[in-house]
């Protein structure tokens, strides 16, 4: 895979840009490095990396799609609605391309909605909806489910009912499931601490064939 283990990757990952003003709007929330090498590096144990044409949703500054595209993904498509939010993924993939050989990136201003290409697997850690409607992350699954036989996507910890449901209504089972705290650092106006940990849950589910 290139990196002897979960931590080299991590460390990486670590000096990539994020978010440089984070949109409330959009919930825009940099995973963190260490939640992102684990994500990533349980793929390529499962060998569902290596060779793969991979998206990587609401990817914001694009440390998902880059670690996979480190441990040997052919190529990831980056899709953000948000044009700064690519820009900042862009000036990664390059940093890190310039140190690293890696695969191809398609860089996508959109909403994720309008992504029309099959994939081998589906990275996202969506908007949850916790400011605005709820469930905003339920079109990321639908379209997830649309284009690739396997899904890892990242939401409150306090929702696998409402994944439960919408997996078994497009065929798909989880078959994983990984609980994180999420630390979101105080940004936005509406903070109280300076860090607030947040009961994530990381979930892979897989297509139904049989």
């Amino acid at each position: 895979m290139g990196f002897s283990s979960k931590k080299s990757l991590e460390m990486v990952l670590s000096k990539l840009k994020s978010f440089e003003e984070p949109s409330l709007a959009l919930e825009q929330y940099a995973t963190p490095a260490s939640i992102a090498a684990e994500w990533v590096w349980n793929m390529a144990m499962k060998s569902e990396v290596s060779g793969r044409v991979i998206l990587d949703a609401a990817c914001g500054p694009g440390i998902l799609g880059i670690g996979l595209l480190l441990l040997g993904a052919k190529k990831v498509y980056f899709v953000d609605k948000d044009e700064k939010a690519i820009q900042i993924c862009m000036q990664n993939y390059n940093l890190i391309k310039e140190e690293y050989e890696i695969g191809d990136a398609d860089f996508i201003i959109s909403d994720i909605s309008l992504f029309d290409q099959e994939v081998d697997a589906v990275v996202q850690n969506p908007p949850f909806g916790s400011y605005q409607s709820s469930h905003k992350d339920k079109v990321f699954l639908e379209k997830a489910f649309e284009v690739a036989p396997i899904v890892y996507s990242m939401h409150k910890y306090n929702t696998e009912t409402f994944l439960q449901a919408i997996a078994k209504d497009h065929n798909f089972k989880i078959t994983d499931k990984w609980r994180y705290d999420f630390p979101l650092k105080a940004i936005f106006i509406h903070h109280k601490k300076p860090v607030l940990d947040v009961e994530v849950g990381l979930w892979r589910l897989e297509k139904i064939t049989t």
